[in-house]
């Protein structure tokens, strides 16, 4: 984890609003600056717009926000922040000018980071006071979403600037990138100019249109290129001598006039075909509309590969697993409050937890269950050192009872009152309330063994465990009994 609680973002069309988006949700404060009419309007607008995919990108629990400040003051923006990172237009001389008045203003060893897709780094970092501390961080619209991020730097920038970088960019979720060589275009950026250019080649010569060549790449190498790239695919297809059968079986090929990389001219007939058929393509859906097609398709694909924990998919495991551990869990204390349920966790509904229906499916509710009995192993003090410890609770049984709907991005809180507590027994009550009105949407009894995993049975938990669930239970033993409490596994039946 960093100490960045700050980011200054300089310039905020549709690269710098992206920024702004990632680093709120993850509850860093943001102070945007962007002489334009209009744009902090603009920027709202997008953070709002980029709210679904996030809701549903990842199983954590949202946490509290950022803060944005937004201002059109670019020195007492940059004065204020731990992190910049500049997006302004794709111009040598906007952007040296730019960063060159940031660095006057920023602390001395505040790291200044471009989104540039292509200047050399150098170039833009001559005028810079310190300028050891400038670099390239070339993200991939939409960045909320998409992890990579090309960190380069220039021949003054220092290797702890690098390296600060890289950890920042990490933690946030992305996938750095270290560009060894500094060139123009970078990796990426030139890969995509590659087939680019062939795209407006095949459309200028009247080969192909826009939606044929879209589907060339959407249902053949475009769906290899999200997991392998295209070293490792055609290392695959050489067989089982990878890359050299490859190259000499396919190599001749590469003598033969397929592609031309030099540019078409963009004559006004060039440009009004490729605007004609990708109009045609997105067949009455607006920019919006595409947009959160994009977001949907890329999260359900990320979230595929995570079950293989393999590319962006093994990216967004380790950002989870990351943002699990940073979660702030309440404390035990002997002056809470026991004569009420414990409230220890809130949420709100993801767009992908509800069915055609539009509410919330039975299997949330008990996700929703399972991130309340973790707060409660949280506040007491079950954390990862007593589970790699060799002990945990189990979940024996639930009986879930639903009471009415809830819908999309509703807020929901979680209520526990203890029932029965032993050495090794936890019998409770979950009661999902709504966020907004408080009336209980579902309730979720549960018994609960304490485990030694090695030993695969159950067993007594850890004196100041149980020191502290007795202490709850001796207040929730003065709550009256919940009305949905039932039988649980090793009580009598007429004990129910």
């Amino acid at each position: 984890m960093t100490d960045i609680k700050k980011v200054c973002i300089v310039g905020c069309g549709v690269i710098g609003a992206g920024w702004v988006a990632r680093l709120l949700n993850l509850g860093i404060d943001v102070i945007a600056t962007d002489p334009g009419e209009g744009a902090e309007g603009r920027l709202r607008d997008a953070i709002d717009n980029a709210a679904p995919a996030l809701a549903k990108l990842t199983l954590v629990p949202p946490t509290n926000p950022g803060t944005l400040t937004f201002t059109t003051d670019l020195e007492a923006a940059a004065a204020g922040a731990d992190y910049i990172q500049e997006n302004a237009p794709e111009r040598e001389d906007i952007k040296r000018d730019l960063l060159g008045r940031v660095s006057k203003a920023a602390g001395p060893n505040v790291i200044i980071a471009s989104s540039s897709s292509g200047l050399l780094p150098s170039r833009i970092q001559a005028d810079c006071v310190n300028p050891e501390r400038v670099l390239i961080g070339h993200p991939f619209n939409p960045v909320y979403l998409l992890p990579l991020v090309e960190v380069v730097g220039g021949d003054k920038t220092s290797d702890d600037a690098l390296d600060r970088a890289t950890v920042f960019y990490e933690s946030i979720g992305m996938h750095p990138l270290r560009v060894r060589n500094e060139i123009d275009g970078y990796i990426s950026d030139r890969l995509q100019e590659a087939l680019w250019r062939e795209t407006l080649h095949m459309v200028n010569d009247g080969i192909a249109t826009t939606d044929e060549i879209d589907q060339a790449v959407i249902y053949g190498p475009g769906l290899r290129w999200a997991f392998m790239g295209t070293c490792l695919t055609f290392h695959l297809a050489g067989g089982n001598d990878g890359m050299r059968h490859m190259l000499a079986q396919f190599g001749p090929a590469l003598k033969l006039p397929w592609s031309k990389l030099v540019a078409p001219e963009l004559t006004d007939e060039l440009i009004e075909r490729m605007a004609e058929g990708t109009e045609a393509q997105a067949d009455g859906m607006s920019i919006a509309e595409l947009a959160q097609l994009r977001d949907n398709c890329l999260i359900a694909l990320m979230q595929a590969l995570k079950t293989e924990d393999y590319a962006s998919g093994h990216t967004l495991r380790m950002f989870e697993e990351n943002q699990y551990g940073r979660m702030e869990f309440r404390e035990f204390s002997d002056a809470d409050d026991f004569a009420q349920p414990l409230r220890l966790h809130q949420t709100q509904v993801r767009t992908d937890w509800v069915d055609y229906n539009g509410h919330m499916t039975e299997s949330r509710y008990l996700h929703v269950f399972g991130d309340a009995s973790d707060a409660l192993f949280r506040y007491l003090g079950i954390d990862d050192d007593y589970r790699a410890s060799g002990y945990s609770y189990y979940t024996a049984e639930t009986h879930l009872m639903n009471q009415r709907e809830v819908a999309a991005l509703e807020p929901v809180y979680v209520t526990t009152q203890l029932l029965h507590v032993d050495e090794k027994r936890l019998h409770l009550m979950h009661t999902m309330h709504h966020g907004a009105t408080g009336e209980i949407l579902s309730t979720a009894e549960q018994m609960l063994l304490h485990v030694d995993m090695e030993a695969g049975k159950a067993c007594p938990a850890k004196p100041e465990v149980l020191e502290k669930l007795q202490t709850i239970k001796a207040g929730h033993q003065t709550l009256p009994a919940p009305a949905a409490k039932g039988r649980y596994t090793g009580m009598p039946r007429d004990a129910a």
